[in-house]
């Protein structure tokens, strides 16, 4: 039987699995060469051209209402919080968050990316923002094709920089890496790092940004490669943190180390320590109409032991 094609970003915790010599157990793994994730993200929804791909999981839970043929496992190869990720310009006269309705709010790439589900989520629960009442503005499709947007979403500045969109007040705010350095452009919630730990010691949700998934076809056929994926992610991590401390290169792992003083493991595993995040993010994308009904936590996993 071929390997299995896997499509993976390159990060420390990443990084022992994917070493020559790693112990794989039962699993024949060939490792895509990956320079950027996202589009690989593209690919497998759009083509399923890998047997397991690193997928955000946002567009997971939509491509699982889309019907897609893949199944998460409970491994999160990415995270961190979102309060960083909301911009306005000064000159647009927004001083607070519910200032933002009536308002037309940038998206960078699509609508259903995960950054801008959490940052939406957390005007809305945290700070009272009614998000019906505002236009957003994606500057990209979606991953997952077919994907109706909700009527208060403006998809005709497609292709357009985020940059200038907001440095034009075509748009009064935006979220996710907006690209701008100027002065009139300000984070919308001041102290981010901190207000993110407080809402993480309040509520318990450490934000999930990217999973892992496996095509149901194989996972049919061989129901045992999501245990064994699982455990071998377990030893990458174990090894990564062994070695987390001593500073890593990247801004995921400078956030890793960050986050672990607050949140302890940075990057829990397995359903039960990641319910609160899952059952947040689940609740979040029926509230932005991304999903027509709220999935179990458990529907959404293929089985480990």
């Amino acid at each position: 039987m071929p390997p299995l094609t896997i499509a993976l970003g390159n990060y420390g915790l990443t990084k022992p699995m994917k070493q020559a010599g790693a112990d794989l157990g039962r699993l024949d793994l060939k490792f895509v060469d990956v320079e950027q994730i996202v589009p690989m993200m593209r690919r497998m929804c759009r083509g399923l051209e890998f047997d397991i791909c690193e997928m955000a999981f946002t567009t997971y839970i939509c491509a699982r209402a889309a019907g897609l043929p893949f199944t998460a496992i409970p491994v999160f190869v990415t995270r961190n919080f979102h309060h960083w990720a909301i911009f306005y310009n000064e000159k647009s006269g927004i001083r607070t968050p519910k200032d933002l309705e009536g308002r037309k709010v940038g998206v960078n790439r699509g609508y259903t990316v995960t950054t801008g589900l959490w940052a939406r989520g957390i005007l809305q629960s945290e700070y009272g923002v009614d998000l019906d009442k505002i236009t957003w503005v994606p500057t990209d499709d979606e991953h997952v094709t077919g994907f109706v947007y909700p009527a208060n979403v403006d998809t005709g500045f497609r292709g357009e920089p985020m940059k200038e969109l907001l440095l034009s007040g075509v748009v009064d705010a935006a979220l996710g890496e907006v690209g701008v350095e100027a002065p009139e452009i300000k984070p919308l919630i001041p102290d981010a790092g901190n207000a993110a730990f407080d809402y993480f010691r309040r509520t318990g949700i450490y934000p999930i940004n990217h999973g892992l998934v496996v095509k149901d076809s194989v996972l049919k056929e061989m129901p045992w490669v999501a245990s064994e994926l699982y455990r071998t992610f377990e030893a990458s991590k174990t090894e990564y943190l062994k070695d987390l401390e001593g500073g890593g290169e990247t801004s995921w792992d400078k956030a890793a180390v960050v986050n672990a003083q607050v949140v302890g493991d940075p990057f829990p595993f397995g359903i039960e320590k990641n319910r609160k995040a899952l059952e947040a993010m689940t609740q979040f994308a029926v509230d932005q109409k991304m999903v027509p009904r709220k999935f179990a936590v458990e529907e959404l996993f293929a089985p480990v032991h």
